[in-house]
């Protein structure tokens, strides 16, 4: 059975949340149950001030109905004082990129405080009254994606105001393998926080773990974490999401050819955003003409798309298989057909592709074997690194 959303845009900020919480795609897939299900950390939140790190995914499958995690913990008498919200906000509607201000929740009343704005560390002042922080965001297991960036800052603070803090775990799609250029001290960003390849292959729980044991918080400091595991669950399961952890991710899909697309955002190339297959096509309208085009027109999570309203040629992977490696087939592929190389690559290629070599690496024609040997020796340490922070087998 499948729970993903199908790759229709939603038409309305409404509709999509309407969707999100009506529980039609969501549940328990195969009894793998999230760490915000073990009751275990309801106990050390009673009776105290509580911050939560959420988004649109937050969601608990409870008797075959989807609860948002903020309306879970005051459905069980938490005193939660604070949302903290990610990139794409509170409600996963926000562009890549958007700025998000701080608001207020219709629903609850709780005070939205964006860590994509204004700032994107929780300040002591935004902190100080808090007794203890939960994190519950839904990552997709890519050094890029910003999820990370923002555990990162959000262990740094409760560190820096020894503000205990509990990871609840979510399974990773794409846990499966460990593959991709590791990230060099010289493209440290927001998009790439630490020594780790694209495909690190461990839940946010494990990562979190790592960043600790690791000393990657400021000045080697160490937060005092907790991570709820999730049940039912091992290295070899496959988990396709219930709902999209972000606008531009609308299916399992794009999930799985995300990490490899990626590669082409920061080159002129199309990754559909602005079409109902975002991660799934790409294109440019001076790429060889064939059967396959598609014209981007902003939509849900692509206000201003690249290519608005112009026609591109490209390539359909709506139907190849999950891949198993990063697959540099594809930006490969785009870099020799696009008939003036040196327009291809854009600002901020090295911040996502991690290293200084890979640019270089393709405008010198090299054999993708030989790109792939030249990640095996930092690949091979950050396994051993990795290794130690593993939950689930």
């Amino acid at each position: 059975m499948k729970y993903f959303f199908n790759g229709s845009v939603f038409k309305s900020t409404f509709l999509f949340w309407l969707l999100c919480l009506s529980g039609a795609y969501l549940g328990a897939q195969n009894s793998i149950l999230p760490g915000a299900l073990q009751q275990d950390y309801l106990g050390q939140l009673k009776g105290k001030k509580v911050g939560v790190v959420a988004h649109q995914a937050s969601l608990l499958p409870i008797a075959k109905q989807s609860v948002h995690l903020v309306d879970y913990l005051l459905e069980n008498n938490i005193n939660v004082q604070s949302v903290f919200a990610p990139e794409h906000g509170f409600r996963g509607t926000a562009d890549a990129g958007e700025k998000i201000k701080n608001q207020t929740d219709p629903k609850t009343g709780l005070q939205i405080i964006s860590l994509y704005g204004k700032n994107r560390k929780p300040t002591q002042e935004q902190i100080a009254k808090l007794d203890v922080l939960v994190f519950d965001l839904q990552d997709v297991g890519v050094r890029f994606y910003t999820y990370l960036s923002t555990l990162h800052y959000v262990m740094e603070a409760c560190a820096e105001n020894n503000i205990p803090l509990i990871v609840l775990d979510r399974p990773n799609p794409n846990i499966q393998y460990v593959d991709g250029p590791v990230l060099e001290e010289a493209h440290i960003s927001f998009v790439g926080m630490h020594p780790v390849p694209i495909i690190y292959g461990m839940t946010i729980g494990e990562y979190a773990q790592m960043i600790n044991g690791e000393g990657w918080l400021k000045d080697n400091i160490r937060c005092k974490l907790t991570v709820m595991p999730i049940k039912n669950y091992s290295r070899n399961s496959t988990y396709e999401l219930p709902v999209r952890p972000s606008p531009n991710l609308p299916n399992a899909q794009a999930v799985a050819l995300y990490p490899s697309l990626c590669l082409l955002e920061p080159t002129v190339i199309s990754v559909g955003r602005g079409t109902d297959f975002q991660f799934q096509i790409y294109g440019h309208p001076k790429l060889p003409k064939g059967e396959f085009t598609f014209t981007p027109m902003p939509n849900f999570g692509a206000k201003s798309p690249k290519f608005k309203g112009v026609l591109c040629y490209g390539e359909d992977l709506t139907k190849v298989s999950h891949p198993k490696q990063l697959e540099l087939k594809w930006l490969i592929r785009a870099f020799q057909n696009f008939p003036e190389p040196s327009e291809f690559f854009l600002k901020g290629f090295e911040r996502i592709a991690g290293n200084s070599s890979l640019r270089t690496q393709l405008i010198s024609g090299m054999e993708e074997t030989e790109i792939r040997n030249s990640w095996k020796p930092q690949l091979e340490v950050f396994k051993k690194i990795r290794a130690q922070y593993l939950i689930y087998h």
